[in-house]
């Protein structure tokens, strides 16, 4: 009996081990995998490996698994990747599943720099990728340094800027509290949104040369065929839509590509390795089918796919609805509690202070009281004196008649009597105001002490909403061997659509003008001496004002004859 084979396939988040015959086919591994992984949208994605030459290529779906050339190794290892990228991401792709699989794999990608990203870019993505892994930011939950350890920005948009990981963080967590109420799914798509305007964003890459010569590079992606010098991967200088290709085929190292005008020239470049030439052909006749597929009404499992994820998302979104509306119930009570609680306290406070200033008071009377008996006891003493002296006014009336000597003696005692009545009579009159004025504050005391007296009560009485209750709140993915050539399908489509697009960016305006601050925050911690070749291009492109999609439309002016042309002569 044949004896079974080990084999590992890694997806962007996770490994999965099977057991195969040597009979079992790529398509019956294909088929193990995203049943495994509850994937519908299979034709995005193939199974890719490494070669006994070191070369990766992909897993062919028609052949045996062990009649191909794969590194013979126990487990066989495979990966599990998007050979294909959808149009427009937002528009095409349907199922949670198949949106994580590119989110991941694109981020990877952008990380690890094989999709150039600007430094500000990159930012405004980590932002997006937190949001989808830690859901809303809270300053309580993730203080400064929570994302230390996370690998959130191309280590070349580090090593460019004299900013430490905290700087780093400071930036990208300013956009991640913006995200709030942004659920996972969402995060990822934002992501993919961005991201997928990049200039490299889905292009696979291969060494060609023209007649000439000359060495280029040529790009093959969703919307097309496109052609770049050999120093510039970001900025294409010809370009060909699959509307406007009718044949693709290659004969050892020379490729023809055939215009749907049949009076234009054949396209035609050297690639260097049959091997190559085959994968160039696969992805082509891919492209093609995935580009014909989007310009025609769904298939019923496409309409049906589609009907259900909805119907998925409404009821997601309705639960949602449902948990934001009792966390806003919870948080709302919370807040009300915690209000009550800061109010009590408070009240305390003025309890305590009030009691401090009744005791002050109590003091002030005490004091007043003393003060005031002081003044009648300078009174009475006054009327003493006051009796005194009439007597002796009495006594000198009858004493008129005495002699001289004793009239005096007896005159100047009156005198004296006389000032010290007067003094007294002035110390009785100060004495007055100041008792009139400790009237006043022995007033002003009983009020504060009724005041300290009732707010007391008051806070002594627990409010009556204090105890709030809680509720109150088949595909056929590479030739068969020795074909060389197809025909590729042809018909009345839709106009591009992708010349009339823009970046997700330049929709919103708002986003445009912070991400050019960013920019000029970047800048003036920018390196110059570790920009990078890509850095260079991409400054020149945004001092010209091109983006992915301008650039497009620039690249595909001019009949088919006219770019042919072109590229002949690069």
């Amino acid at each position: 009996m044949p004896k079974p084979i080990s084999v590992r396939v890694t997806t962007m988040d996770a490994e999965l081990e099977f057991t195969i015959q040597p009979s079992t086919t790529g398509k019956q591994l294909f088929d193990q995998v995203v049943k495994t992984i509850g994937l519908r949208e299979i034709w995005f994605f193939a199974l890719q490996y490494t070669d006994s030459k070191g070369y990766t290529t992909w897993l062919k779906l028609n052949k045996k698994v062990l009649s191909q050339d794969v590194k013979k190794e126990t487990p066989l290892q495979f990966k599990f990747r998007a050979k294909f990228y959808p149009e427009d991401v937002s528009e095409e792709i349907i199922q949670d599943i198949t949106l994580k699989l590119f989110y991941l794999q694109v981020k990877n990608s952008i990380l690890s720099d094989e999709i150039y990203c600007p430094p500000e870019t990159s930012v405004l993505l980590a932002s997006y990728a937190v949001q989808a892994k830690f859901g809303d930011y809270s300053p309580e939950t993730y203080p400064p340094g929570c994302l230390a350890n996370e690998r959130l920005l191309p280590q070349r948009v580090m090593d460019q800027h004299k900013l430490s990981r905290e700087q780093w963080e400071e930036r990208i967590t300013n956009w991640w509290a913006e995200h709030k109420g942004m659920v996972r799914e969402d995060a990822m798509m934002e992501y993919l949104k961005i991201a997928q305007d990049l200039e490299m964003y889905g292009v696979n890459y291969f060494e060609i040369k023209n007649k000439k010569g000359t060495e280029l590079w040529l790009g093959v992606d969703a919307l097309g065929l496109n052609i770049y010098e050999k120093e510039d991967k970001l900025s294409p200088k010809v370009g060909f839509p699959w509307s406007e290709i009718r044949n693709i085929s290659f004969n050892d190292k020379r490729f023809s590509i055939k215009p749907s005008n049949k009076k234009g020239p054949d396209f035609v470049f050297i690639a260097p390795r049959l091997r190559i030439n085959k994968r160039i052909l696969s992805l082509c006749m891919g492209n093609h089918e995935l580009h014909m597929r989007r310009r025609k009404p769904d298939s019923i499992e496409i309409q049906q796919m589609k009907a259900q994820a909805k119907e998925e998302k409404a009821a997601r979104q309705q639960e949602r609805e449902k948990l934001k509306k009792e966390i806003e119930l919870r948080e709302a009570a919370e807040k009300k509690q915690q209000e009550y609680a800061e109010r009590l306290q408070r009240m305390q406070q003025e309890m305590e202070e009030r009691q401090k200033e009744l005791m002050e008071a109590q003091e002030t009377i005490k004091k007043l009281e003393d003060q005031l008996r002081e003044v009648q006891r300078v009174k009475e003493e006054l009327e003493k004196r006051q009796n005194e002296l009439e007597e002796l006014m009495s006594k000198y009336e009858k004493m008129k008649n005495m002699e001289h000597e004793e009239k005096v003696k007896l005159e100047e005692e009156i005198r004296l009597k006389h000032e010290e009545v007067m003094k007294m009579q002035e110390e009785v009159e100060k004495k007055d105001r100041e008792t009139l004025r400790l009237q006043q504050e022995v007033e002003t005391a009983k009020r504060i002490q009724e005041e300290a007296t009732a707010a007391i009560i008051a806070a002594s009485t627990t409010p009556q909403h204090l105890n709030l209750r809680e509720d109150d709140h088949e595909e056929n993915d590479e030739l068969p061997t020795g074909e060389v050539g197809a025909d590729l399908e042809d018909g009345d489509i839709d106009p591009l659509p992708e010349e009339e697009r823009e970046t997700a960016v330049s929709k919103k305006k708002d986003l445009q003008e912070r991400l050019k601050i960013l920019s000029k925050d970047l800048a003036a911690a920018k390196d110059d001496s570790k920009l990078s070749k890509n850095d260079i291009l991409h400054q020149e492109n945004v001092r010209q004002g091109r983006d992915r999609y301008k650039t497009l439309r620039e690249i595909r002016k001019g009949n088919t004859k006219r770019r042919v042309d072109q590229f002949e002569n690069m």
